[in-house]
């Protein structure tokens, strides 16, 4: 390809709304464009870094024996109501009617659409397993769209889904899909780690995240170096080392606290320490308000109680509706009075605890000394802590570490959760009518660009891996007034291409500068440059994120180019930083 005719469009500034490193250097670099918040155009760039991508995920698909196909975007709200799903997914669900007032919505996933599709087919215990899948855009209607590709509103995703007769044979596919994932992204060349992850609302009793490591991504991760155990911090389970309250109860006391609503305020004003305070937090989801207990220093974490409560519509009530629940505003609000009004869940850290600080559910008020049991009842207790760094790890007991990710795959085992309740099943060899047992495995195609470009660049631009560049080398014409320049440059082009590689001419009638700033920018792996030492018969081969060029004779420039495609892998400069 010559780069006078590659619609690439470069921009020299960064894009005021760039938050995140790809989110700057795609747009600058010409792969994407921005058409609304959370919508985005992939131009020719882009284009071959996602089909690159999607060709890798595809040969591994094909690998472990599963099914290409492709469903329909668009989904009735009758399948998504069946499973319940229709008011659990939330508020991301993208939903539309059409002109005689029937519901949809644009898939944000496709668990209701592959059941509709297979369960009147698909019938025989001899048929399975089934492994599907397909490669289409996925819609979710995201409050807050940012991070460009990495957090958009329409995206490209790979999701796949298992059918199965046995847990066992469930478990042999999840396993295949792991291997598979991990392969992929080792395909493409980038770090990362595998944890255990919260199912969220596709639902399922296991799952699996792979995250590519960056410090710019928005999962958390909790590592124990001695045992190997990992989860996201959803998902991060913590063994409980509280300590026992050994004193004697104390008479309950309300005091006065003007002004005082934070945990910070409560503690300075009374001169108790955090863990001496107990806070309350109302959340309201599908079937009402429930108030959740936590220690003052510790923070809860919404997924884990999301999980607990089986309610993905779980939201922390805002401040306007804790006043109409309770009469009070946020800060004062507490379990003593609170009688039956709500459910109150305490987290384990409560547990032990005796005479402490809670809301006196009245304005400018707490209470003292005041403890579950004699003073209110706690409907139920549960493992709510958003575990951190340095918490003990739940298998080892070692101090856990903490890195951060972006996720790129996701597996879960489902089991019944789909088949059950739309009516998907088989039939037995004796006969007999079984549910369906299911697996379902995603994989951002699009947000693997975005992910590359956040674990590998620098100051000048995106160094892709070889795997998924949009082209492999860049052969640069320094002068192209100068005709032996030219010839030299077309002449290597041509044999590049004739060995079978990608390669980019810059022909362009534009500044050297300029050339070389646009080919950091886009990031090609390997550049040739063909300037003023081909008097003497010398080019030059550049490695991305190398800082310099190796002089070669015109005679060897290809088999250089070749060498240098063997030994490229960016890891080695730009992976010390995980």
């Amino acid at each position: 390809m010559r780069f006078s005719k590659l619609y690439a469009p470069t921009l020299k500034e960064k894009p005021a709304d760039a938050e995140l490193v790809s989110q700057e250097l795609l747009q600058r670099g010409g792969f994407v464009r921005k058409v609304a918040a959370g919508v985005y155009a992939y131009l020719p760039l882009g284009w071959r870094v996602i089909k690159k991508i999607e060709e890798i995920v595809r040969e591994e698909m094909g690998a472990i024996g599963a099914q290409e196909l492709l469903m329909p975007i668009i989904q009735p709200a009758e399948i998504w109501k069946i499973t319940g799903r229709w008011d659990d997914y939330g508020p991301e669900m993208m939903k539309l009617q059409d002109r005689h007032e029937r519901s949809f919505t644009l898939g944000p996933t496709h668990e209701e659409m592959i059941t509709t599709i297979i369960q009147n087919e698909l019938n025989s215990y001899k048929q399975l397993p089934v492994t599907l899948y397909q490669i289409a855009n996925k819609y979710r209607d995201e409050i807050r769209p940012r991070f460009g590709i990495l957090r958009a509103r329409e995206f490209i995703m790979k999701d796949a889904y298992s059918f199965h007769r046995d847990w066992e044979s469930l478990d042999a596919t999840y396993r295949d899909f792991y291997r598979a994932y991990s392969k992929i992204i080792e395909r493409i060349g980038l770090k990362y780690v595998v944890v255990e992850a919260a199912t969220g609302a596709i639902g399922g009793s296991e799952s699996h995240e792979f995250n590519v490591l960056a410090s710019t991504g928005e999962n958390t991760l909790l590592l124990c170096k001695k045992c190997g155990y990992a989860a996201s911090q959803d998902r991060a389970e913590y063994t409980p080392d509280y300590e026992e309250f050994q004193e004697p109860e104390k008479p309950l006391e309300r005091v006065e606290t003007p002004n005082v609503r934070t945990i910070e305020e409560v503690s300075a004003f009374l001169s108790v320490p955090k863990d001496k305070i107990v806070k309350s937090l109302i959340f309201v989801g599908k079937s009402g308000a429930v108030m959740t207990l936590m220690r003052g220093d510790l923070e809860l974490n919404p997924e884990k109680l999301k999980a607990y409560l089986k309610d993905q519509t779980l939201e922390l009530a805002d401040p306007e509706t804790v006043r109409k629940l309770f009469g009070v505003p946020v800060g004062f609000v507490g379990p003593v009075g609170a009688g039956n009004t709500v459910k109150i869940i305490g987290d384990l850290s409560v547990q032990r605890m005796k005479n402490y600080v809670v809301g006196g559910m009245e304005i400018d008020t707490h209470y003292v000394n005041a403890n579950h049991g004699r003073d209110f009842e706690i409907s139920e207790w549960a493992d709510l802590k958003l575990v951190e760094a340095g918490d003990r790890c739940p298998k080892c007991g070692e101090p856990m570490q903490s890195t951060k990710g972006i996720e790129l795959g996701h597996i879960f085992k489902l089991g019944t959760k789909y088949s059950d309740s739309m009516g998907a099943y088989f039939t037995e060899q004796d006969g007999s009518k079984k549910p369906f047992i299911m697996g379902c495995y995603g994989w951002g195609i699009s947000r693997t660009m975005g992910a590359a470009v956040e674990q590998l660049h620098d100051e000048r631009g995106i160094i892709w891996p070889i795997s998924i560049a949009p082209y492999q080398v860049i052969v640069t014409i320094v002068n192209i007034g100068d005709k032996n320049q030219v010839k030299t440059g077309e002449r290597i082009y041509a044999h590049l291409a004739g060995a079978g590689l990608e390669v980019l001419l810059d022909d362009r009638s534009v500044s050297a500068g300029f050339k070389f700033n646009d080919a950091d920018l886009i990031g090609i792996p390997i550049r040739v440059t063909i300037g003023k030492k081909i008097s003497q018969g010398f080019v030059e081969v550049k490695k991305r994120y190398e800082d310099w060029a190796e002089t070669v004779s015109v005679e060897s420039a290809v088999e250089a180019v070749f060498n240098a495609i063997k030994s490229y892998d960016p890891l080695d400069r730009v992976g010390d930083a995980f």
